[in-house]
């Protein structure tokens, strides 16, 4: 035994350290090579040059640090050897990349991105080693995301040998990063009707120049930059962002020249000023890892649709009443149900229990929703693009989700009792757990609400997140109220309970009952995780239920026992240890569980979605149909099941000759949750119908009949149709 023991040790530390071992200085990957370089055969004390390079097939590109309408810089997450630390990512003078009415800031060809070495003034001898876990984004219409572990090892010296072919790369592309400003350059900026106008004087007479903002959001990366000459330099007129609502106080940019003057500068707001270099920015993209997979696409919709101008009041009734309906979708249910129980277990009670129960329920729910915007502002602020339900675009939180009701499920069965107080039903508990149990179901509702966009809803939270923050407050607040609106009705009227039967021994026999939503809730979850991240993750999923129904059985043989009650408690940290750490392990690419999550939807017509596919199709003038759908969204599958596939709908496709093209946002994609966004829209479902000759699509309702959908399509221009069958043909 002990020498199984240490074989199996050995074997652990083994796999442990093969990838140090397996990693390499270079990876080829699909369209990309990728390499980490440094010119000189050896590291010296102090600073040293390193860079990251990209060698990229014809028409794909990487991006810049601002990366336009859509994209993603590349990014490094650095494991160092002592006393080495690694710089900033520093990028050269990016390409404008456009595509469609869209432009993005990036790199085509080949391009290095250096980099600072620095090795402690201590260390003479020995070797430096650079492990990077490095991840990009490589596009052409499509985008991959890609990722890989690279390794470079220089010893520690004096020598000043270069090291081919390393050098010949430095070389021939390190030289085109921006330089400092000359003295004699003075530059200053004014706030027009539309935009912007840079003043610049270099002290002769300029013909060519271009800006590329360094922070996103500022200017309006496709519109064209007026260059007008001057004696002494030149004007640069800039249209600012649409969604820009107060002028800055300076812009921080690149500042490009003719004959390949390229300065990194803040531009002063008045009158010129000599320029002042931009301060080197600690870029992301040198420090850490990306923080989840992203599919971020090379551009974000094809036609800009404006927020819908909705009003305040109307936005807010319109989430009430979306707030509501949310009762009644299938992944509330389950939770209302238990909710109901409770009620009827609590029905002897006093009337004002009764009713602090129910504001306590609706506390829970507005905390939920308040912290729940409270996140959201927070990463729009920080410039992220988020829509409802994006928690359910992490395995994470499914895992965790999925768990957590099938171990509700196990004690609502009867396998043991945990309490109903965990889930809100509080019977005949104390008051202040009975409290708190009305509290967290609350909470509960709200997490498992927000899969679902009932109708009403689209409209009026595309508007509150493209507004301030009271005003996204207050339309989240009046959907928390809808959702809390029946339970708080009914605890306020007290009478109103005399409708509902008496205890019993029947209350058993209906908590069992309870437990059958529970799991078709648990079912529903394990089928997105599947769907999404792959049958590795499934199956850790079914060995997480495989040890909560052990945890299940000890509290059931042996209850009220401490010695149970640790195991059980331990078996259950188990569970979220695997839960945690399983997406991390076992989650393929993103690329590739896209591609087979967009695959397997797609099919009778249907193909997958890109903003290239939809230029492409609308210039030979035929009408475009995009589901914006995830498999984690029930109201998106119960609509492909009533509705889009249905044979009269399927016909009027066909006879209509509409391209069908699905947007999968199962896993975050950022150029569909910008292309929800430019709709007013944050969540799924989302239909929208590009006619020829229209320069923005027709959104449909989120909840779709046949009628609806063959309503819209007969509504297409007869022409139209007729022109782009024979385009077919």
């Amino acid at each position: 035994m002990r020498f199984l023991r240490t074989i199996i040790a050995l074997a652990f530390a083994f796999t442990a350290a093969l990838p140090g071992f397996a990693a390499s200085n270079s990876a080829d990957l699909p369209h990309v090579h990728v390499q980490l370089i440094a010119p000189d055969a050896q590291f010296h004390p102090g600073a040293n040059k390193a860079g990251l390079y990209f060698k990229l097939e014809p028409g794909w590109h990487v991006y810049w640090k601002n990366p336009g309408d859509a994209g993603e810089p590349p990014r490094i997450k650095w494991t160092l050897s002592q006393g080495v630390s690694a710089g900033a990512l520093q990028y050269p003078v990016p390409k404008r990349l456009p595509l469609g009415p869209l432009m993005d800031f990036g790199y085509e060809d080949e391009v290095v991105f250096p980099f600072q070495v620095d090795v402690a003034s201590a260390a003479s001898s020995g070797s430096a080693t650079l492990q990077a876990k490095v991840s990009w984004l490589v596009c052409r219409g499509s985008c991959i995301p890609e990722k890989t572990e690279l390794a470079i090892v220089r010893p520690i010296g004096q020598g000043t040998e270069s090291a081919q072919p390393d050098q010949q790369i430095w070389a021939r592309l390190a030289v085109k990063l921006p330089q400092a400003p000359p003295a004699n350059l003075k530059i200053g900026f004014a706030p027009t009707a539309i935009g912007f106008r840079l003043t610049v004087i270099t002290g002769q007479k300029e013909a060519e120049a271009s800006f590329f903002p360094s922070k996103p959001d500022i200017l309006s990366n496709p519109a064209p930059q007026k260059v007008t000459p001057t004696a002494n330099g030149l004007t640069l007129d800039l249209k600012k962002d649409e969604t820009l609502t107060a002028n800055p106080k300076e812009l921080t940019g690149l500042f490009l020249l003719s004959n390949n003057r390229a300065y990194e500068l803040i531009v002063p707001l008045g009158s010129p000023k000599p320029a002042q270099a931009a301060p080197p920015e600690a870029a992301p993209a040198s420090s850490t890892a990306s923080a989840g997979p992203s599919a971020a696409g090379s551009s974000s919709s094809v036609n800009s649709v404006k927020p819908a101008q909705t009003g305040l009041l109307r936005a807010a009734a319109l989430a009430f009443l979306g707030g509501l309906i949310l009762n009644l979708m299938p992944c509330v249910f389950p939770v209302l149900f238990i909710k109901g129980l409770s009620l009827v277990q609590s029905g002897a009670e006093e009337k004002h229990k009764l009713r602090t129960h129910g504001l306590v329920y609706t506390l829970g729910i507005l905390v939920s929703f308040w912290m729940l915007v409270g996140v959201l502002l927070g990463l729009r602020s920080a410039g992220s693009h988020l829509g409802w339900g994006f928690q359910f675009q992490s395995p994470v939180f499914l895992s965790l989700m999925a768990a957590l009701l099938f171990f509700l499920g196990l004690s609502l069965a009867g396998q043991f009792e945990i309490g109903l107080t965990l889930t809100g039903a509080g019977g005949s508990l104390a008051a202040k757990q009975g409290y708190t149990g009305s509290f967290f179901t609350g909470v509960l509702a709200v997490i498992v609400a927000t899969p679902c966009t009932a109708p009403f809803m689209g409209v009026a939270l595309g508007y509150a997140l493209s507004q301030t923050g009271i005003v996204t407050f207050a339309v989240f607040t009046a959907l928390a109220l809808g959702l809390a609106a029946p339970y708080l009705a009914l605890t306020l009227q007290p009478a109103w309970t005399r409708i509902l039967p008496r205890p019993g021994a029947w209350m058993e026999v209906l908590k069992q009952a309870v437990s059958v939503p529970i799991f078709g809730t648990v079912i529903w979850l394990a089928w997105v995780i599947a769907n999404a991240y792959g049958a590795a993750m499934l199956a850790a999923l079914l060995c997480s239920f495989l040890l909560l129904a052990i945890a299940g059985w000890f509290l059931g043989r042996w209850p009220a026992k401490a010695w149970s009650t640790w195991i059980a408690g331990l078996v259950v940290i188990t569970v979220v240890w695997v839960c945690v750490v399983a997406p991390r392990e076992l989650t393929p690419s993103t690329s590739n569980s896209s591609v087979n999550a967009v695959a397997s939807k797609t099919g009778e017509g249907w193909q997958p979605w890109s903003a290239e596919g939809v230029t492409r199709y609308q210039s030979q003038g035929r009408p475009i149909f995009v589901d914006f759908t995830a498999s984690w969204c029930l109201s998106c599958q119960v609509n492909e099941r009533v509705a889009l596939g249905k044979p009269e709908v399927q016909k009027a496709f066909a006879d209509s000759n509409v391209v069908l093209m699905r947007a999968d946002w199962t896993r975050y994609d950022d150029s569909i949750t910008r292309v929800l966004n430019s709709f007013g829209r944050s969540g799924v479902p989302t239909y929208a119908l590009y006619v020829p000759g229209e320069s923005q699509p027709r959104l449909l309702p989120e909840v779709l009949t046949p009628g609806i959908v063959t309503d819209a399509l007969a509504q297409l221009p007869h022409g139209s149709t007729q022109s782009s069958a024979s385009n077919a043909h």
